[in-house]
């Protein structure tokens, strides 16, 4: 992955030192991207062990538009623990907005990622297939606002075949702990949504806000910029993947789908800034 790799790179050449919200301090740029062929290869990064399995079951728990974290809880997950509520409770944070953006004119909740998949599907060369996890209305109630805020698909086509593509802009970016995951994230929700509709995945625009390494993960930059990446490893999705089961994110790894030759440098500890 040597795109990750090229951008810790310049965040420690280029970046200047700021203060931020956690006190841990950090080093950033501002603005950045990184575009990955979803053809080729399964973007997961290689100079560190990244779980494809965790970020499976996180988008599990966007899909099924829960702010509560005992989903995640009952799967051996605690990536959410730190921010939430001693009810497990994080407010109407990534999942809510997804799935049940609330209209307070008309009373009703608007399931964003349904209403997407419904667009793609009948209308494919619109230019409107967003969704928008950035309710400004509800962040004073989300115990941590959304870092990748805004996302949006793009369907082409080349001698009858299309190809669904996906750009996200992400505001907030902890490039050593988060980037690895947001990219597999995206580019994983791309692949099943381009499966469930019969086309065919292309491309995973990822653009970046304020893109930060954390003071206290310099050590373990150090350590990813030594190591070299491994060939990138591909994704197979198996008939079972259906409409239904995204709708429902009720998909399961190594039966859904499947991660093939992932070769990979071993994992790097860190802590995470809240």
């Amino acid at each position: 992955m040597e795109q990750y790799k090229s951008l810790l790179s310049k965040i420690m050449r280029a970046g200047t030192w700021t203060h931020d919200r956690t006190g841990v301090g950090t080093k950033k740029i501002f603005g950045h991207q990184m575009s990955f062929d979803l053809q080729r290869s399964f973007p997961l990064v290689t100079t560190k062990f990244t779980s494809l399995k965790t970020i499976s079951i996180e988008l599990q728990w966007y899909l099924k538009g829960t702010s509560n974290i005992q989903f995640l809880k009952d799967k051996g997950i605690s990536i959410w623990d730190e921010w939430a509520d001693e009810d497990g409770d994080l407010g109407p944070v990534y999942g809510v907005q997804w799935r049940e953006w609330h209209d307070p004119i008309q009373g009703i909740n608007i399931d964003q990622f349904a209403q997407v998949m419904e667009s793609l599907k009948n209308n494919p060369f619109s230019r409107r297939h967003i969704i928008s996890a950035w309710n400004v209305a509800d962040l004073p109630f989300m115990k941590l606002p959304p870092c990748h805020a805004f996302v949006q698909w793009d369907v082409s086509e080349d001698n009858g075949v299309k190809y669904l593509s996906c750009q996200m802009y992400q505001r907030s970016a902890d490039t050593f702990l988060g980037v690895p995951y947001n990219i597999a994230c995206y580019a994983l929700l791309t692949k099943l949504m381009a499966h469930c509709l019969g086309y065919t995945a292309k491309t995973f625009i990822h653009t970046l806000g304020d893109t930060h390494i954390y003071k206290n993960h310099l050590d373990q930059v150090f350590e990813v910029l030594r190591r070299e990446p491994y060939p990138l490893p591909t994704l197979k999705i198996n008939p079972s993947m259906t409409t239904e089961k995204l709708l429902a994110g009720d998909f399961d790894m190594g039966v859904d789908f499947e991660l093939v030759d992932y070769i990979r440098h071993p994992a790097i500890k860190a802590e995470v800034a809240v």
